[in-house]
């Protein structure tokens, strides 16, 4: 599956406001969740996951990957993304605030695998970290993931 099948442009937000990760994660949930792709249990395996295993889901400076597994409640492979308003601390000292949430719903290992290679194409470029802080849209946004 590639980033084209997994992205929907109803799972694209900007400009978030949230008071904390535990909402930060919730909001990225939510559209995931008025999608269909996932059942209402999944935001809270995603803040349980975090909150297990530590700050490890911030990634690279500024960007959140929360996760949980297929299990918890993912119907419909999919990833949302989120940009926050204002950024929010999930306590990882080195890259806090973050200001990008991508919540990853996989079925199986392999998709799972395939959307973090997706992304990582996506978030490894210096030139879409950019455009990404600049998308005043959430067209703009998607434009950027899937282009």
């Amino acid at each position: 599956m590639n980033l084209k099948q997994l992205i929907r442009p109803n799972l694209v937000a900007v400009d978030v406001e949230v008071k904390n990760w535990q909402d930060a994660i919730r909001a990225a949930g939510r559209l995931l969740i008025n999608d269909g792709a996932v059942e209402e249990r999944f935001s809270d395996a995603m803040i349980r996951v975090a909150k297990e295993f530590g700050p490890y889901i911030v990634v690279a400076p500024g960007i959140a990957l929360p996760h949980a597994r297929p299990e918890d409640g993912v119907i419909n492979a999919s990833i949302s993304i989120l940009r926050l308003k204002t950024p929010v601390e999930f306590g990882n000292k080195d890259n806090d605030p973050v200001y990008l949430v991508v919540a990853l719903a996989a079925i199986d290992n392999r998709q799972h695998i395939e959307g973090l290679s997706g992304l990582a194409d996506v978030l490894g470029d210096e030139e879409k970290i950019k455009d990404i802080k600049q998308a005043q849209t959430k067209e703009k946004l998607l434009e950027v993931f899937l282009n």
